[in-house]
């Protein structure tokens, strides 16, 4: 879920930052390039790991400030295909989920990854959100947000920033991925703590009538 990405940039250091010392003024300009910024194919960064090296310092004519290449690690956040996640739910509607970390949002499982067979109930005020539930053995368990929620990575894509965008259109997203329920230990897991706990019942009850039996 998480990497180190070596990075090569040249960095132009604004002459107001000339005062600090030369490793925390770099280290404080990588931040404001890259913290909470995703870099296509590599991920969203979380962290300025370490600088490796510096170099340069020069300064071009017509600019007062000096540029160096810097070599530093980026701690990047960046899901495998397969890979099982802990999220919670951030919103519902017709279309699916929409799941968060905390740090990263745009988690979507669309309606054909749920659970299967489910169905989807609508707020009463506004059809298009609602409620969807998993169907097994006569009974419907809900997908809500007071649980945590598992699911798998289905795909991470890199959109290309749009030159417009409709109206009606989600907020455009460097980073989307998509998740699914659709496999056994996936979902809330409330759903299968109650099946285990529902099971370990089953197996004490049987145990009682077996030691209350003539048999024992």
């Amino acid at each position: 879920m998480f990497y180190l990405s070596r990075i090569n940039h040249k960095l132009r250091l604004p002459p107001s930052r000339l005062a600090l010392p030369i490793q925390e003024a770099i280290h404080i300009e990588l931040e404001k390039l890259f913290l909470d910024k995703v870099i296509a194919n590599l991920g969203l960064c979380i962290y300025v790991y370490d600088i490796i090296s510096i170099e340069g310092g020069f300064v071009f004519p017509g600019d007062g400030a000096p540029t160096y290449t810097v070599v530093f690690n980026l701690v990047m956040f960046r899901p495998f295909v397969g890979e099982i996640i802990t999220a919670r739910l951030l919103s519902s509607d017709a279309d699916g989920l929409r799941l968060t970390l905390g740090f990263f949002e745009d988690i979507y499982v669309p309606a054909h990854h749920l659970p299967n067979p489910n169905h989807f109930v609508a707020e009463p005020v506004n059809s298009k959100k609602g409620i969807w539930f998993w169907d097994f053995n006569g009974q419907s368990y809900a997908i809500d947000d007071t649980d945590v929620i598992k699911f798998r990575v289905q795909n991470v894509s890199y959109p290309p920033i749009p030159v417009e965008q409709p109206k009606e259109s989600k907020p455009f997203a460097p980073m989307l991925i998509t998740g699914s329920l659709d496999h056994d230990g996936l979902g809330p897991v409330s759903w299968w703590f109650a099946e285990e706990v529902e099971e370990d019942e089953q197996r004490i009850q049987k145990m009682v009538k077996f030691l209350s039996s003539d048999n024992f």
